[in-house]
């Protein structure tokens, strides 16, 4: 029996075989199409994507809800009654999951939340470190593992490249008037996490294959960068050859390993078909 749970939502990008390893619990978060609302995970992002073309409609997101969490607080303590209940966060600024977990954790003792100040790869990515910290650390306590956690939240560079603006619009991300000009040059906006927000922070121009280099080139020209490990994610759609070239200039990067990641519904519902998405870590000063 561990002596920590971590509780998570999808809208964090745990895999499955991230889930059963660091035996992190999944929160559904929620997406809303065609006066639907279903939780995120029950319909694969291409069969979301055919619907929002076939609707001719842009998913909406949602947070996990005060109820979503009582659920799996209690069934967690039910099951593992000594562990205490670590809930790391997307980020607080970006969904109203937090609050909510802060309202179902209302008379359990139990349950501690953290603000990954993440969301997606960035977020998972926390989560695993936080994993591997506590099997280092047995004896950490609470206060222990939160330090980690922010120390650790700052220097994680994540975000996107869209290849298709309409969801980044759809999601109050862009406006009308700059989508028309992206639009017409060609332009794809860098989406990185900057302190917990999304926020645009370079345009690139040229070809979708053109923009995830530039994205790369941007990370880093941050560093100097931890190279044991890149993160790589993508939406439905990303072509076989832009991950070949992505991963050909990874190995040009120095990094020794990276993995690829297909974004979940609500991720992808932001992002779009064919988003490319890295995150990277920045060494400690």
């Amino acid at each position: 029996m561990s002596k920590y749970v971590i509780v998570t939502e999808t809208g964090g990008d745990v895999t499955a075989k991230m889930a059963e390893r660091y035996g992190v619990r999944v929160v559904p978060m929620h997406i809303s199409l065609g006066g639907e609302t279903f939780d995120d995970g029950t319909v694969a992002p291409a069969e979301l994507f055919a619907r929002a073309t076939e609707l001719q409609e842009n998913p909406k997101t949602s947070g996990s809800t005060p109820h979503d969490f009582e659920v799996m607080f209690d069934r967690i303590h039910a099951e593992e009654p000594d562990a205490t209940i670590l809930y790391l966060s997307y980020s607080s600024v970006l969904t109203c999951s937090y609050q909510s977990a802060h309202i179902a954790a209302a008379g359990r003792d139990y349950v501690d939340a953290i603000d990954t100040c993440n969301c997606s790869i960035g977020q998972s990515l926390v989560i695993v470190r936080t994993a591997h910290y506590i099997v280092k650390h047995p004896d950490c306590t609470v206060e222990d593992i939160r330090a980690f956690v922010e120390g650790l939240r700052g220097r994680v560079l994540a975000g996107f490249v869209p290849s298709d603006l309409a969801y980044l619009r759809a999601g109050g991300r862009l406006s009308n008037a700059k989508f028309l000009g992206a639009h017409l040059l060609k332009i794809k906006p860098a989406i990185q996490v900057v302190e917990g927000e999304l926020a645009a922070v370079k345009k690139f121009r040229g070809s979708m294959v053109k923009c995830c280099m530039s994205l790369l080139d941007h990370f880093a020209s941050q560093g100097p960068l931890e190279l044991e490990r890149i993160g790589l994610a993508y939406s439905a759609g990303l072509s076989h050859e832009i991950m070949e070239a992505v991963e050909e200039r990874v190995h040009q990067m120095g990094f020794k390993s990276f993995d690829w990641i297909e974004a979940g519904g609500v991720i992808s519902s932001h992002a779009g078909p064919a988003a490319f998405g890295a995150v990277v870590v920045q060494q400690e000063a």
